[in-house]
């Protein structure tokens, strides 16, 4: 069978069989999807950024156009020799199933085939293809557990060449899980969070995880998914005059955007509806602010979370340089949030 279990997919990506020229990854952690999928394309040598090596494809797109990926497979290369037909959202789709069974029957001689899908069901459609042929393998991607979990925060502490306390990590560790870019990104926001720092502290660890009291910075992170921008501005001011700090309001929008984007791709690539996505979200989204949390899904695109997620990594950057401006600096980039909200929403 042409299959790995959960523990073994890492070790094969480190050094992929030269035979296999079809790559399945599948699985409820979409976030780890597209880190292994990267992994694998960069173990291909092939130039990522030139279009003529590397043909990103969409599995909606895919399946409109019934025989797309055959025909690409079978294109011959005009400047390598070789290329890889990178296909993502792909969920169960009959289309693409059957131009892979296709390419499992008659492999491409000059194409790798590397596809991101969900979470698919064993003995079923595209997985089921897959695992049953000789030239391809099926790559499951889980939600990470505690040994994962300390493998990624040790990746990201190595490269801002950083330690954290034992304390630290423990409760670091209680807040991720579930999806591998998520917790990357929680992870990377408290490295930015503590630069200049040799060792990340459990106060640091505290600050970023908004374990504080009050929740004048969550009405305003509310206030900016909904476009609300007079609303914004009100609690914003409050907040910052009773004493609260601009970052913590930064760092609830960051979790709250990062949790979006992770329920809009899952909305994307398996067709669910907002209600759905944010029913079996984890973490839950609390009964109270389920409707609130289903309006911005539908208002917000992958594309427009990518861009309010760059300038708030932008704002908290900016306010650890310049603590003296870190209210105006973190008012502004949210103000801009809350118009592009409320922009978006006009359009809806």
């Amino acid at each position: 069978m042409a299959q790995k279990k959960g523990y073994e997919v890492d070790s094969w990506l480190a050094k992929p069989d030269a035979r296999i020229s079809i790559v399945l990854l599948y699985g409820p952690d979409r976030g780890l999807v597209a880190e292994r999928a990267k992994a694998f394309a960069e173990k291909t040598g092939l130039p990522l950024d030139d279009p003529f090596s590397v043909v990103r494809l969409d599995g909606a797109e895919v399946d409109r156009d019934q025989g797309r990926l055959l025909d690409e497979a079978r294109t011959v290369p005009m400047f390598s020799d070789r290329r890889l037909l990178w296909v993502r959202n792909a969920s169960g789709q009959k289309p693409l199933a059957e131009d892979v069974k296709a390419l499992t029957v008659e492999p491409a001689r000059d194409a790798i085939i590397l596809i991101e899908a969900g979470d698919l069901k064993k003995g079923v459609g595209l997985r089921a293809i897959v695992e049953a042929a000789d030239t391809a393998m099926a790559l499951p991607c889980y939600a990470d557990e505690a040994r994962d979990i300390d493998t990624v925060i040790d990746d990201e502490l190595r490269k801002a060449g950083m330690s954290m306390a034992l304390d630290a990590r423990q409760a670091l560790r209680r807040n991720l899980g579930g999806d591998r870019l998520a917790s990357r990104g929680e992870i990377e926001k408290l490295v930015l969070y503590a630069h200049g720092q040799r060792e990340i502290g459990l106060d640091d660890v505290r600050a970023m995880s908004g374990d504080v009291s009050g929740a004048s910075f969550d009405d305003a992170v509310d206030a900016v998914l909904e476009g609300k921008v007079s609303d914004f501005d009100t609690v914003f001011t409050r907040h910052c005059l009773s004493g609260g700090q601009p970052f913590l309001v930064l760092s609830s929008a960051m979790r709250q955007f990062q949790q979006l984007q992770v329920m809009r791709g899952q909305m994307d690539s398996a067709g669910r509806n907002a209600a759905s996505a944010v029913a079996g979200a984890r973490p839950p989204v609390f009964f109270s602010r389920r409707k609130l949390v289903e309006k911005a899904l539908e208002r917000w695109s992958v594309d427009a979370l990518s861009r309010a997620l760059n300038r708030l990594q932008s704002a908290v950057l900016q306010t650890r340089r310049r603590p003296d401006l870190s209210e105006a600096l973190a008012r502004q980039a949210l103000l801009g949030i809350a118009v592009e909200s409320a922009r978006l929403g006009q359009r809806g």
